[in-house]
């Protein structure tokens, strides 16, 4: 049998941007299905008719992956216990390093209370181990060097990993969470209205900050496949991009260059930047280029008016990126991938002659 891989990604059919990504690919004869992320929890239907229509009807799902704890990504894989067998639940849970917290956290004198604080905290994530101990399927950690079927774990490290804990606004410590919490109910929070400025080829703008520890937890996966290096990155930020670029020749990946990266965090203008692209894809072309050299795809909601921002759309093409959007349907990606009834070409997203000032 010919080697063959399809990552899809689903449009979520939300008002908010999600991300759920099954894939399945062929190495040697031996297939594999792989699921990262599930969108909402309404997205878990969505979810198990896609699998089942395009992947075969299948019995078993070799490998989830949490990528990290947002309801937009772990939130729909809780409908694959019901309707598969389920080889492995790939995810952190923090709780399980409260021993090791314990220290950091003035509040809590003991590892047992803060662990129950941080499984209320995390509801997803406790609501999946809940059901993988029911179902009796094995949870793993993703840390940084660990192998999922073909796909190798970049980031994040486990000592990186325990400082985001202790660094996010969801933690015991933190107050911030709370804040502003209050302030959204009394009405007081003031959103910042975007301008956009035209802009010439190869300009780019990136704000300083980088984003939330919660999302640079992102578990980020590299495969090669049918000689094609593809590129999973969740909702990283620039931290763990960065980490995951330092670690990537331990897996045989040169940098840079890929041939399919999933657009980080939907295309948010705090996860990459000029800096962390030129790392990965290589700098700018001097002027837009006749063909792509790689593509892109970011998942994003058409109603999501915030994503994707101009200004990563824009960074990507610098790069030779062929850039395609869920914006108003699944999107798939593949090399020998069975045929589709119905499936066409898409046209990717034109280059953006303005962007976020």
């Amino acid at each position: 049998m010919t080697d063959f891989f399809e990552i899809d990604f689903l449009n979520v059919e939300s008002k908010k941007s999600g991300d759920a990504i099954p894939l399945r690919y062929s190495i040697g004869g031996a297939t594999r299905i792989h699921v990262t992320d599930g969108g909402f929890q309404a997205t878990g239907d969505l979810l198990v008719e896609h699998i089942n229509k395009y992947y075969g009807g299948p019995k078993y799902i070799d490998a989830i992956i949490v990528t990290h704890p947002d309801g937009d990504h772990a939130g729909g894989l809780r409908k694959l216990f019901d309707e598969f067998v389920i080889g492995a639940l790939w995810m952190l849970r923090p709780w399980l390093y409260a021993d090791e917290l314990i220290d950091r956290f003035s509040r809590f004198t003991s590892s047992d209370n803060l662990a129950k604080r941080l499984k209320e905290i995390y509801p997803n994530l406790a609501a999946l181990e809940e059901l993988a101990i029911e179902n009796g399927v094995r949870i793993s950690e993703p840390f940084q060097g660990a192998k999922i079927g073909e796909f190798n774990v970049l980031a994040p490290s486990k000592t990186r990993y325990l400082d985001l804990v202790v660094e996010s606004e969801k933690t015991p410590e933190a107050t911030k969470e709370e804040e502003q919490t209050l302030a959204e109910a009394a009405g007081l929070i003031i959103r910042k209205a975007i301008n956009f400025i035209r802009s010439a080829w190869g300009d780019e703008y990136f704000p300083a900050d980088d984003t939330s520890p919660e999302n640079n937890m992102s578990v980020i996966q590299y495969a090669c496949l049918c000689d094609m290096k593809i590129l999973l990155t969740g909702d990283a930020g620039r931290a763990a991009l960065d980490e995951a670029a330092d670690f990537a020749p331990y897996v045989g990946l040169v940098l840079p260059g890929v041939d399919r990266i999933q657009i980080p965090h939907h295309g948010s203008r705090h996860n990459v930047s000029t800096e962390v692209l030129d790392r990965w894809l290589g700098t700018k072309h001097d002027t837009q280029p006749d063909s792509q050299s790689f593509t892109a795809i970011v998942s994003a909601a058409k109603e999501d008016k915030d994503h994707p921002r101009k200004s990563v759309v824009r960074a990507f093409i610098h790069r030779g990126a062929k850039v395609i959007s869920t914006e108003g349907g699944h999107k798939q990606t593949g090399h020998n991938a069975p045929d589709r009834e119905g499936w066409v070409a898409v046209t990717p997203l034109p280059y953006p002659e303005d962007q976020e000032d």
